[in-house]
Protein backbone atom coordinates (compact mmCIF):
# COMPACT_ATOMS: atom_id res chain seq x y z
CA UNK A 1 0.00 0.00 0.00
CA UNK A 2 1.36 4.05 -0.81
CA UNK A 3 0.16 5.14 2.28
CA UNK A 4 2.72 3.69 4.38
CA UNK A 5 5.90 5.60 3.87
CA UNK A 6 3.88 8.79 3.77
CA UNK A 7 2.56 7.72 7.83
CA UNK A 8 6.04 6.57 8.66
CA UNK A 9 7.93 9.93 6.97
CA UNK A 10 5.22 12.09 9.14
CA UNK A 11 6.41 10.01 12.39
CA UNK A 12 9.99 10.84 11.59
CA UNK A 13 9.07 14.03 10.95
CA UNK A 14 7.11 14.84 14.14
CA UNK A 15 10.17 14.80 16.80
CA UNK A 16 11.74 17.59 14.70
CA UNK A 17 8.21 19.49 14.43
CA UNK A 18 7.87 19.31 18.19
CA UNK A 19 11.79 19.78 18.97
CA UNK A 20 11.43 23.63 16.69
CA UNK A 21 10.92 25.91 18.85
CA UNK A 22 14.63 28.13 21.10
CA UNK A 23 13.59 31.57 21.75
CA UNK A 24 16.17 34.21 22.90
CA UNK A 25 16.39 37.43 25.14
CA UNK A 26 18.52 39.50 26.82
CA UNK A 27 18.28 40.81 30.15
CA UNK A 28 19.35 44.06 29.16
CA UNK A 29 20.29 45.69 25.64
CA UNK A 30 22.89 48.19 26.71
CA UNK A 31 25.67 47.32 28.81
CA UNK A 32 29.02 49.32 29.57
CA UNK A 33 32.34 48.13 28.70
CA UNK A 34 33.62 44.84 30.82
CA UNK A 35 29.98 44.77 31.79
CA UNK A 36 28.15 41.57 32.19
CA UNK A 37 24.81 40.35 31.07
CA UNK A 38 22.16 37.62 31.02
CA UNK A 39 21.42 36.01 27.86
CA UNK A 40 18.50 33.67 28.74
CA UNK A 41 17.75 30.67 26.25
CA UNK A 42 14.21 28.81 26.50
CA UNK A 43 12.45 25.85 24.83
CA UNK A 44 9.11 24.08 25.91
CA UNK A 45 10.39 21.05 23.96
CA UNK A 46 9.65 18.36 26.79
CA UNK A 47 11.85 15.59 25.63
CA UNK A 48 14.82 17.83 25.13
CA UNK A 49 17.94 17.02 26.91
CA UNK A 50 20.48 18.85 24.76
CA UNK A 51 22.27 21.82 25.91
CA UNK A 52 22.73 24.83 23.19
CA UNK A 53 25.34 25.31 21.10
CA UNK A 54 27.14 28.57 22.19
CA UNK A 55 30.17 28.22 20.29
CA UNK A 56 29.13 31.01 17.63
CA UNK A 57 29.26 33.05 20.98
CA UNK A 58 33.34 33.32 21.44
CA UNK A 59 33.67 35.86 18.49
CA UNK A 60 32.54 38.88 20.58
CA UNK A 61 31.52 37.34 23.59
CA UNK A 62 33.63 35.56 26.96
CA UNK A 63 30.84 32.96 28.61
CA UNK A 64 31.28 33.37 32.17
CA UNK A 65 28.95 30.35 32.85
CA UNK A 66 26.21 28.75 32.51
CA UNK A 67 23.13 27.79 34.62
CA UNK A 68 20.18 25.53 33.68
CA UNK A 69 16.87 25.42 35.57
CA UNK A 70 12.63 24.56 34.73
CA UNK A 71 10.43 26.56 35.17
CA UNK A 72 7.17 25.55 37.39
CA UNK A 73 4.83 22.65 35.79
CA UNK A 74 2.51 25.21 33.87
CA UNK A 75 0.32 24.14 30.40
CA UNK A 76 3.69 23.13 28.88
CA UNK A 77 7.17 22.43 30.13
CA UNK A 78 9.79 25.35 29.71
CA UNK A 79 13.61 24.40 30.11
CA UNK A 80 15.75 27.48 30.62
CA UNK A 81 19.58 28.12 29.89
CA UNK A 82 21.15 31.44 32.02
CA UNK A 83 24.06 32.08 30.21
CA UNK A 84 26.25 35.09 32.01
CA UNK A 85 28.34 36.63 28.82
CA UNK A 86 30.82 39.57 28.99
CA UNK A 87 31.46 41.71 25.85
CA UNK A 88 35.23 41.82 24.55
CA UNK A 89 35.03 45.22 23.10
CA UNK A 90 32.56 48.28 23.06
CA UNK A 91 30.02 49.23 20.16
CA UNK A 92 27.20 47.47 18.36
CA UNK A 93 27.43 43.80 18.75
CA UNK A 94 25.33 40.77 17.37
CA UNK A 95 24.89 37.59 19.31
CA UNK A 96 24.32 35.60 16.31
CA UNK A 97 21.57 32.81 16.41
CA UNK A 98 21.86 29.71 18.28
CA UNK A 99 21.02 26.13 17.49
CA UNK A 100 19.78 23.13 19.58
CA UNK A 101 18.74 20.06 17.90
CA UNK A 102 17.50 21.90 15.14
CA UNK A 103 15.79 24.31 16.80
CA UNK A 104 17.25 28.08 16.14
CA UNK A 105 16.92 31.41 18.09
CA UNK A 106 16.62 34.48 16.69
CA UNK A 107 19.90 37.13 16.50
CA UNK A 108 19.82 39.67 19.25
CA UNK A 109 21.44 43.02 19.05
CA UNK A 110 23.67 44.36 21.97
CA UNK A 111 25.29 47.91 22.65
CA UNK A 112 28.53 48.24 24.45
CA UNK A 113 29.34 51.84 25.72
CA UNK A 114 33.00 52.18 26.07
CA UNK A 115 34.06 53.31 29.80
CA UNK A 116 34.16 57.01 31.13
CA UNK A 117 35.44 55.80 34.10
CA UNK A 118 39.27 55.51 33.27
CA UNK A 119 40.26 58.41 35.14
CA UNK A 120 39.06 56.70 38.82
CA UNK A 121 40.34 53.13 38.64
CA UNK A 122 42.96 53.42 41.44
CA UNK A 123 39.77 55.24 43.45
CA UNK A 124 37.97 52.83 45.11
CA UNK A 125 34.70 54.37 45.33
CA UNK A 126 33.89 57.10 42.88
CA UNK A 127 30.35 58.69 41.67
CA UNK A 128 29.35 59.46 38.24
CA UNK A 129 26.36 61.11 36.41
CA UNK A 130 25.09 61.45 32.56
CA UNK A 131 22.53 62.80 30.40
CA UNK A 132 21.24 61.00 27.18
CA UNK A 133 20.92 64.21 25.50
CA UNK A 134 22.10 67.66 26.11
CA UNK A 135 19.61 69.47 23.87
CA UNK A 136 15.72 68.88 24.89
CA UNK A 137 12.68 70.26 24.06
CA UNK A 138 10.27 72.09 26.54
CA UNK A 139 8.10 69.13 28.61
CA UNK A 140 10.09 66.20 27.08
CA UNK A 141 12.24 63.62 28.91
CA UNK A 142 15.48 63.32 29.12
CA UNK A 143 17.15 60.39 31.14
CA UNK A 144 19.31 61.10 34.06
CA UNK A 145 21.69 57.99 34.75
CA UNK A 146 23.93 58.13 37.99
CA UNK A 147 25.67 54.87 38.47
CA UNK A 148 27.96 54.44 41.40
CA UNK A 149 30.96 52.53 41.33
CA UNK A 150 32.78 50.30 44.37
CA UNK A 151 35.24 48.06 44.59
CA UNK A 152 35.26 47.78 48.08
CA UNK A 153 32.43 46.73 49.92
CA UNK A 154 29.84 49.09 51.72
CA UNK A 155 27.42 48.56 54.48
CA UNK A 156 23.26 49.22 53.67
CA UNK A 157 23.02 52.27 54.86
CA UNK A 158 23.93 54.01 51.54
CA UNK A 159 21.43 57.21 50.44
CA UNK A 160 21.26 59.03 47.68
CA UNK A 161 19.89 62.34 47.83
CA UNK A 162 16.88 62.58 44.55
CA UNK A 163 17.47 65.29 42.26
CA UNK A 164 15.61 68.10 42.46
CA UNK A 165 16.00 71.35 39.83
CA UNK A 166 14.02 74.35 39.51
CA UNK A 167 11.60 74.61 36.88
CA UNK A 168 11.02 70.59 35.77
CA UNK A 169 9.79 67.62 36.77
CA UNK A 170 11.38 64.65 38.01
CA UNK A 171 10.50 60.78 38.22
CA UNK A 172 12.45 57.79 39.51
CA UNK A 173 12.64 55.22 36.63
CA UNK A 174 11.91 51.97 38.85
CA UNK A 175 14.19 50.55 41.64
CA UNK A 176 18.07 51.16 41.56
CA UNK A 177 19.86 48.27 39.28
CA UNK A 178 23.09 46.27 40.61
CA UNK A 179 25.23 44.86 38.69
CA UNK A 180 29.21 44.17 38.46
CA UNK A 181 31.29 45.72 36.04
CA UNK A 182 34.99 44.82 35.29
CA UNK A 183 37.52 47.96 34.93
CA UNK A 184 41.29 47.80 34.12
CA UNK A 185 40.99 44.64 35.65
CA UNK A 186 39.22 45.59 38.74
CA UNK A 187 36.14 43.86 39.73
CA UNK A 188 33.75 46.77 40.55
CA UNK A 189 29.99 47.00 41.78
CA UNK A 190 27.76 49.23 40.18
CA UNK A 191 24.73 50.70 41.92
CA UNK A 192 22.64 52.12 38.76
CA UNK A 193 20.10 55.29 39.47
CA UNK A 194 18.08 56.64 36.63
CA UNK A 195 15.36 59.96 36.25
CA UNK A 196 13.22 61.16 33.90
CA UNK A 197 13.76 64.87 34.15
CA UNK A 198 10.60 66.98 31.91
CA UNK A 199 11.92 70.78 31.92
CA UNK A 200 8.51 73.01 32.03
CA UNK A 201 10.27 76.07 30.60
CA UNK A 202 12.43 76.93 27.77
CA UNK A 203 16.10 78.19 28.23
CA UNK A 204 19.02 76.71 30.20
CA UNK A 205 17.94 74.19 32.84
CA UNK A 206 21.04 73.17 35.36
CA UNK A 207 20.80 69.70 37.23
CA UNK A 208 22.67 70.25 40.66
CA UNK A 209 25.19 67.76 41.88
CA UNK A 210 23.94 64.81 43.81
CA UNK A 211 25.36 63.22 47.48
CA UNK A 212 25.87 60.10 48.00
CA UNK A 213 26.52 58.54 51.20
CA UNK A 214 27.34 55.66 52.70
CA UNK A 215 29.68 53.53 55.27
CA UNK A 216 32.82 51.11 54.19
CA UNK A 217 32.96 48.06 55.21
CA UNK A 218 36.43 46.99 54.51
CA UNK A 219 39.18 48.44 52.03
CA UNK A 220 41.35 46.77 49.39
CA UNK A 221 44.85 46.52 51.17
CA UNK A 222 43.84 47.69 54.65
CA UNK A 223 40.44 46.55 56.41
CA UNK A 224 41.10 49.70 58.89
CA UNK A 225 39.00 51.81 56.72
CA UNK A 226 36.09 49.28 57.69
CA UNK A 227 33.55 51.60 59.33
CA UNK A 228 34.27 54.93 57.78
CA UNK A 229 31.57 57.30 56.27
CA UNK A 230 31.99 58.85 52.89
CA UNK A 231 30.20 61.36 51.29
CA UNK A 232 30.92 61.90 47.20
CA UNK A 233 29.19 64.36 44.68
CA UNK A 234 28.00 63.94 41.11
CA UNK A 235 29.31 66.78 38.56
CA UNK A 236 26.61 69.19 37.79
CA UNK A 237 24.74 69.21 33.89
CA UNK A 238 23.11 71.33 31.99
CA UNK A 239 20.54 70.71 29.91
CA UNK A 240 19.65 72.99 26.70
CA UNK A 241 16.00 73.30 26.46
CA UNK A 242 14.27 74.16 22.92
CA UNK A 243 10.88 76.39 22.78
CA UNK A 244 8.23 74.64 20.40
CA UNK A 245 8.89 74.79 17.06
CA UNK A 246 7.43 77.28 15.15
CA UNK A 247 6.31 74.69 12.61
CA UNK A 248 3.54 73.08 15.48
CA UNK A 249 0.10 74.30 14.60
CA UNK A 250 -1.33 77.00 17.24
CA UNK A 251 -4.28 76.23 19.86
CA UNK A 252 -2.91 72.72 19.52
CA UNK A 253 -1.36 70.81 22.87
CA UNK A 254 1.72 70.28 22.68
CA UNK A 255 2.78 66.82 22.99
CA UNK A 256 6.56 65.81 22.69
CA UNK A 257 7.34 62.20 22.51
CA UNK A 258 9.11 59.16 21.54
CA UNK A 259 6.06 57.40 19.83
CA UNK A 260 2.45 57.45 20.41
CA UNK A 261 -0.49 55.44 19.32
CA UNK A 262 -4.24 55.93 19.40
CA UNK A 263 -6.43 52.59 19.95
CA UNK A 264 -10.19 52.25 20.21
CA UNK A 265 -12.55 48.95 21.30
CA UNK A 266 -16.46 48.85 20.71
CA UNK A 267 -18.87 47.30 22.67
CA UNK A 268 -20.91 46.15 20.96
CA UNK A 269 -19.61 46.89 17.67
CA UNK A 270 -21.13 49.51 15.68
CA UNK A 271 -22.67 47.55 12.91
CA UNK A 272 -24.76 46.06 16.03
CA UNK A 273 -26.19 49.49 17.45
CA UNK A 274 -29.83 49.65 18.32
CA UNK A 275 -32.01 52.42 18.96
CA UNK A 276 -32.16 53.85 22.66
CA UNK A 277 -29.87 51.14 23.73
CA UNK A 278 -25.89 52.20 25.01
CA UNK A 279 -22.95 51.08 23.34
CA UNK A 280 -19.91 51.41 25.05
CA UNK A 281 -16.26 53.58 22.84
CA UNK A 282 -13.25 53.11 24.60
CA UNK A 283 -10.17 55.52 23.46
CA UNK A 284 -6.75 54.78 24.87
CA UNK A 285 -3.85 57.39 24.10
CA UNK A 286 -0.44 55.77 24.81
CA UNK A 287 2.51 57.53 24.98
CA UNK A 288 6.22 57.11 25.38
CA UNK A 289 8.26 59.67 26.71
CA UNK A 290 5.39 61.86 28.44
CA UNK A 291 3.45 60.98 31.73
CA UNK A 292 -0.06 60.78 31.87
CA UNK A 293 -1.15 64.24 33.21
CA UNK A 294 0.37 65.30 29.91
CA UNK A 295 -1.91 63.73 27.37
CA UNK A 296 -4.78 65.82 26.98
CA UNK A 297 -8.62 65.10 26.66
CA UNK A 298 -9.84 63.53 23.11
CA UNK A 299 -11.91 65.75 21.32
CA UNK A 300 -15.06 64.20 19.66
CA UNK A 301 -17.41 66.57 17.99
CA UNK A 302 -20.85 66.51 18.73
CA UNK A 303 -23.25 63.67 16.29
CA UNK A 304 -27.05 64.61 15.83
CA UNK A 305 -29.05 61.81 16.59
CA UNK A 306 -26.67 60.27 19.50
CA UNK A 307 -26.62 61.15 22.74
CA UNK A 308 -22.81 61.23 24.60
CA UNK A 309 -22.21 60.41 28.10
CA UNK A 310 -18.89 60.05 29.33
CA UNK A 311 -17.34 58.20 32.56
CA UNK A 312 -14.12 59.93 34.27
CA UNK A 313 -10.68 59.13 32.32
CA UNK A 314 -8.45 56.89 33.99
CA UNK A 315 -4.80 57.79 33.38
CA UNK A 316 -1.80 55.41 34.24
CA UNK A 317 1.71 55.63 33.97
CA UNK A 318 4.82 52.81 34.00
CA UNK A 319 7.85 53.62 34.57
CA UNK A 320 10.02 51.87 32.79
CA UNK A 321 14.23 52.41 32.18
CA UNK A 322 13.97 53.71 29.02
CA UNK A 323 11.41 56.60 30.15
CA UNK A 324 7.78 56.79 31.05
CA UNK A 325 5.01 55.37 29.20
CA UNK A 326 1.50 57.66 30.28
CA UNK A 327 -2.03 56.59 29.05
CA UNK A 328 -5.17 57.75 29.26
CA UNK A 329 -8.45 55.90 28.60
CA UNK A 330 -11.49 57.64 28.02
CA UNK A 331 -15.00 54.91 27.99
CA UNK A 332 -17.74 57.33 26.33
CA UNK A 333 -21.29 55.67 26.16
CA UNK A 334 -23.75 56.29 23.22
CA UNK A 335 -27.21 56.24 22.67
CA UNK A 336 -28.36 56.56 19.51
CA UNK A 337 -32.26 58.37 19.27
CA UNK A 338 -32.90 57.65 16.36
CA UNK A 339 -32.65 54.82 13.16
CA UNK A 340 -30.47 54.83 10.59
CA UNK A 341 -26.28 55.37 9.76
CA UNK A 342 -24.78 57.93 12.21
CA UNK A 343 -21.41 59.11 10.78
CA UNK A 344 -19.15 59.79 13.45
CA UNK A 345 -16.12 61.94 12.52
CA UNK A 346 -12.01 60.89 12.87
CA UNK A 347 -10.31 61.74 15.69
CA UNK A 348 -7.25 63.15 15.46
CA UNK A 349 -4.07 63.38 17.98
CA UNK A 350 -0.98 65.66 16.63
CA UNK A 351 2.28 65.25 18.47
CA UNK A 352 5.68 66.07 17.67
CA UNK A 353 8.07 63.29 17.27
CA UNK A 354 11.48 63.41 19.56
CA UNK A 355 13.31 60.89 17.89
CA UNK A 356 13.01 61.88 14.11
CA UNK A 357 12.29 66.16 14.97
CA UNK A 358 9.31 65.48 13.06
CA UNK A 359 5.24 66.94 13.56
CA UNK A 360 2.97 63.56 13.39
CA UNK A 361 -0.45 62.57 13.58
CA UNK A 362 -2.24 59.76 14.99
CA UNK A 363 -5.66 59.48 13.73
CA UNK A 364 -8.92 57.45 14.23
CA UNK A 365 -10.73 57.20 10.75
CA UNK A 366 -14.57 58.01 10.27
CA UNK A 367 -16.96 55.58 11.81
CA UNK A 368 -20.22 54.62 10.88
CA UNK A 369 -23.00 53.16 13.71
CA UNK A 370 -25.42 51.12 11.74
CA UNK A 371 -28.96 51.93 14.31
CA UNK A 372 -31.72 49.41 13.89
CA UNK A 373 -35.40 49.64 15.68
CA UNK A 374 -35.16 48.05 19.14
CA UNK A 375 -38.17 45.04 19.19
CA UNK A 376 -37.96 45.26 23.19
CA UNK A 377 -38.80 49.37 22.97
CA UNK A 378 -41.85 49.02 20.42
CA UNK A 379 -45.45 49.33 22.00
CA UNK A 380 -47.45 46.43 22.69
CA UNK A 381 -49.85 46.29 20.02
CA UNK A 382 -53.41 47.65 20.77
CA UNK A 383 -56.80 45.58 20.73
CA UNK A 384 -58.90 47.21 18.17
CA UNK A 385 -62.60 45.86 16.82
CA UNK A 386 -63.87 47.00 13.55
CA UNK A 387 -67.26 48.51 14.00
CA UNK A 388 -69.30 47.27 11.29
CA UNK A 389 -73.02 48.01 11.03
CA UNK A 390 -75.72 46.57 10.11
CA UNK A 391 -76.49 48.59 6.85
CA UNK A 392 -73.13 46.50 5.95
CA UNK A 393 -74.67 43.43 6.53
CA UNK A 394 -77.57 43.66 4.68
CA UNK A 395 -80.47 41.67 5.28
CA UNK A 396 -80.14 37.93 5.58
CA UNK A 397 -83.19 36.97 5.15
CA UNK A 398 -85.02 39.14 2.83
CA UNK A 399 -88.04 36.93 3.43
CA UNK A 400 -88.62 38.54 6.40
CA UNK A 401 -91.92 40.44 5.81
CA UNK A 402 -91.76 43.74 4.66
CA UNK A 403 -93.49 45.14 8.16
CA UNK A 404 -89.76 44.80 9.79
CA UNK A 405 -87.97 46.11 6.57
CA UNK A 406 -88.73 49.54 7.81
CA UNK A 407 -88.18 49.19 11.48
CA UNK A 408 -84.74 47.30 10.46
CA UNK A 409 -83.76 50.14 8.45
CA UNK A 410 -84.03 52.89 10.34
CA UNK A 411 -82.27 51.19 13.37
CA UNK A 412 -79.53 50.30 10.87
CA UNK A 413 -79.19 54.09 10.27
CA UNK A 414 -78.81 55.18 13.89
CA UNK A 415 -76.32 52.89 14.42
CA UNK A 416 -74.61 54.10 10.86
CA UNK A 417 -74.60 57.27 12.14
CA UNK A 418 -73.36 56.95 15.58
CA UNK A 419 -70.30 54.91 14.25
CA UNK A 420 -69.13 57.54 12.53
CA UNK A 421 -68.77 59.89 15.51
CA UNK A 422 -65.88 58.01 17.04
CA UNK A 423 -62.50 56.87 16.18
CA UNK A 424 -61.85 54.17 14.13
CA UNK A 425 -59.38 53.25 16.75
CA UNK A 426 -59.97 53.53 20.86
CA UNK A 427 -57.31 54.20 23.09
CA UNK A 428 -56.27 51.13 25.50
CA UNK A 429 -57.64 51.42 29.00
CA UNK A 430 -55.14 50.81 31.58
CA UNK A 431 -55.75 47.27 33.15
CA UNK A 432 -55.02 45.27 36.13
CA UNK A 433 -51.48 44.51 34.48
CA UNK A 434 -51.07 48.27 33.50
CA UNK A 435 -51.23 49.16 37.34
CA UNK A 436 -49.15 46.73 38.36
CA UNK A 437 -46.67 48.22 36.29
CA UNK A 438 -47.04 51.98 37.20
CA UNK A 439 -46.60 50.63 41.21
CA UNK A 440 -43.46 48.98 39.94
CA UNK A 441 -42.42 51.98 38.49
CA UNK A 442 -43.33 54.35 41.46
CA UNK A 443 -41.37 51.91 44.38
CA UNK A 444 -38.33 52.11 41.40
CA UNK A 445 -38.72 55.64 41.27
CA UNK A 446 -38.93 56.11 45.46
CA UNK A 447 -35.43 53.51 45.51
CA UNK A 448 -33.76 56.24 43.43
CA UNK A 449 -32.35 52.71 41.50
CA UNK A 450 -31.61 54.35 37.80
CA UNK A 451 -31.28 50.64 36.68
CA UNK A 452 -34.27 49.16 38.37
CA UNK A 453 -35.92 52.37 37.48
CA UNK A 454 -35.21 51.50 33.66
CA UNK A 455 -36.41 47.97 33.85
CA UNK A 456 -39.67 49.39 35.35
CA UNK A 457 -39.95 51.95 33.00
CA UNK A 458 -39.51 49.54 29.47
CA UNK A 459 -41.82 47.48 31.10
CA UNK A 460 -44.85 50.49 31.75
CA UNK A 461 -44.19 51.93 28.40
CA UNK A 462 -44.97 48.45 26.98
CA UNK A 463 -48.75 49.17 27.63
CA UNK A 464 -48.99 52.50 26.42
CA UNK A 465 -50.02 53.08 23.15
CA UNK A 466 -46.89 55.25 22.29
CA UNK A 467 -43.47 54.89 23.22
CA UNK A 468 -41.36 56.76 25.48
CA UNK A 469 -40.16 58.88 22.26
CA UNK A 470 -43.27 60.66 21.43
CA UNK A 471 -44.29 60.79 25.24
CA UNK A 472 -40.78 62.43 25.42
CA UNK A 473 -41.58 64.67 22.21
CA UNK A 474 -45.41 65.91 23.14
CA UNK A 475 -44.49 66.92 27.10
CA UNK A 476 -40.98 68.26 27.84
CA UNK A 477 -40.73 67.61 31.51
CA UNK A 478 -40.71 63.86 30.79
CA UNK A 479 -38.41 64.09 28.24
CA UNK A 480 -35.86 65.84 30.85
CA UNK A 481 -36.55 63.32 33.33
CA UNK A 482 -35.41 60.70 30.66
CA UNK A 483 -32.09 62.36 29.90
CA UNK A 484 -31.15 63.07 33.27
CA UNK A 485 -31.89 58.64 34.31
CA UNK A 486 -29.94 58.21 30.89
CA UNK A 487 -27.53 60.04 32.15
CA UNK A 488 -26.94 58.76 35.66
CA UNK A 489 -26.98 55.04 34.01
CA UNK A 490 -23.97 55.86 31.89
CA UNK A 491 -21.69 57.76 34.10
CA UNK A 492 -20.59 58.00 37.45
CA UNK A 493 -23.80 60.51 38.35
CA UNK A 494 -25.84 57.26 38.90
CA UNK A 495 -25.19 57.38 43.03
CA UNK A 496 -26.88 60.71 43.32
CA UNK A 497 -29.69 60.22 41.05
CA UNK A 498 -33.57 61.09 42.41
CA UNK A 499 -36.34 59.46 41.12
CA UNK A 500 -38.98 62.27 42.42
CA UNK A 501 -38.58 63.99 39.28
CA UNK A 502 -39.13 61.28 36.78
CA UNK A 503 -42.47 60.06 38.81
CA UNK A 504 -43.81 63.66 38.63
CA UNK A 505 -43.03 63.98 35.06
CA UNK A 506 -45.14 60.59 34.95
CA UNK A 507 -48.06 61.33 36.73
CA UNK A 508 -48.24 65.10 34.95
CA UNK A 509 -48.10 63.50 31.46
CA UNK A 510 -51.17 64.65 29.59
CA UNK A 511 -53.47 61.91 28.56
CA UNK A 512 -53.42 60.76 25.12
CA UNK A 513 -56.81 62.42 23.30
CA UNK A 514 -59.03 60.08 20.65
CA UNK A 515 -57.93 62.72 18.14
CA UNK A 516 -54.30 62.27 19.00
CA UNK A 517 -54.52 58.40 18.49
CA UNK A 518 -56.67 58.78 15.29
CA UNK A 519 -53.35 60.70 14.03
CA UNK A 520 -50.48 58.54 15.46
CA UNK A 521 -51.95 54.88 13.87
CA UNK A 522 -52.62 53.98 11.25
CA UNK A 523 -55.94 53.96 9.41
CA UNK A 524 -58.09 50.36 9.30
CA UNK A 525 -58.60 50.28 5.61
CA UNK A 526 -56.08 52.67 3.70
CA UNK A 527 -56.88 54.17 0.13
Amino acid sequence: MKPYPLLVTLALLAPALQAADLSARLERSQVGENETLDLILETTDPAQFGKPDLGPLAQDFKVLGVRQNSLPPGERVTTRWNVTLQPKSSGALTIPALTLDGARSQPLNVTVEASAAKRHTREPVYLEASVDRTKVYVQAEAILTIRLYHAVALYDDHVLTPPTPSDARVDPLGTPQVYERDIDGVRHGVIEWRYAIHPLQSGTLVLPPQTFSATLAGGIDDSSRAGQPIQLRTQALTLEVQPQPASYPPQTPWLPARSLTLTQQWNPAPENAREGSALTRTLQLRAEGLAASQLPPLVLPEVAGVKRYAEQPRLSVQAQPSGLVGQREERIALIPTSTGDKLLPPVEVVWWNTETDTLERATLPAQTLVVAEDPTLQPAPTQTTAKATSGERGLWRWQLATAFLALTTLLGFGLWWRARRQPAVLPATPGVDSRLQREDLLRACQSNDPHATRHALDAWARQQPETLAAMGARFEPLAAALDDLNGALYSEAGQRWQGETLWQAINALPPLTPEAVHHTLPPLYPR
